[in-house]
């Protein structure tokens, strides 16, 4: 079994890539591959589909097959069962809006490495006891936004955390600014409109922009 010292390693190692990480909600699992393909020639390897639909696995599966140079996660991931789903689906990470006493001991006796969330001082506390010392700050912006995260830097230095929730093009830099922030992420990269037509070189080209930010 991999320590949890060297899950967050692969954690750390992931979200270092790029300065966004998409999360993505797919209907169709047949543009799961065309999209992953997209999003890594545009500079944005590290890629959270959710488990928002029933076609998420499939898009896993397809991308963790097809996709040279993807590292895709899963988001949404809420008790151990999907985590473990996730797991036999081809993730290398996983992704969850908050933490539970049962989440989080199925993740420490889990291979796959998870990203918990925290919205408030406290809940980063309780994760950085557990060893977190990565975590998604979810809902980013209405939870207090950068102002409150970069309030967190001073009294928890020991925590870095990957913004998410309200956050877009428009905002992204005010907290890749911010120290204790490694990277963000965001819906942005992959819109319905674009992914429904199938629109790749559209994605591409948001995610060759995702890319500079905060460089």
């Amino acid at each position: 079994m991999m320590s949890n010292e060297a899950k967050q390693q692969l954690v750390e190692s992931t979200l270092r890539l790029a300065p966004v990480v998409p999360v993505v909600i797919i209907e169709d699992a047949s543009k799961a591959v065309g999209m992953a393909r997209a999003l890594v020639a545009g500079g944005i390897p590290s890629i959270e589909v959710t488990l928002r639909t029933p076609s998420a696995l499939d898009a896993v599966r397809a991308i963790a097959a097809e996709v040279e140079g993807a590292f895709v996660g899963v988001g949404t991931v809420l008790t151990a069962r999907d985590l473990e789903a996730a797991y036999k689906a081809g993730a290398k990470f996983a992704v969850s809006p908050g933490s539970s006493p049962r989440l989080l001991d199925a993740a420490a006796d889990h291979e796959l490495p998870l990203l918990p969330g925290a919205a408030t001082s406290s809940e980063a506390m309780n994760l950085l006891e557990r060893g977190y010392r990565f975590q998604k700050f979810f809902p980013a912006v209405p939870a207090g936004g950068s102002k409150l995260i970069g309030a967190w830097a001073s009294p928890l230095p020991q925590i870095t955390f990957c913004p998410t929730g309200g956050i877009s093009l428009a905002n992204a830099a005010e907290f890749l600014a911010l120290p204790n922030v490694v990277c963000v992420g965001g819906s942005w990269l992959t819109p319905a409109n674009l992914l429904a037509a199938g629109d790749f070189a559209a994605i591409e080209k948001l995610a060759r922009e995702a890319s500079q930010l905060g460089r």
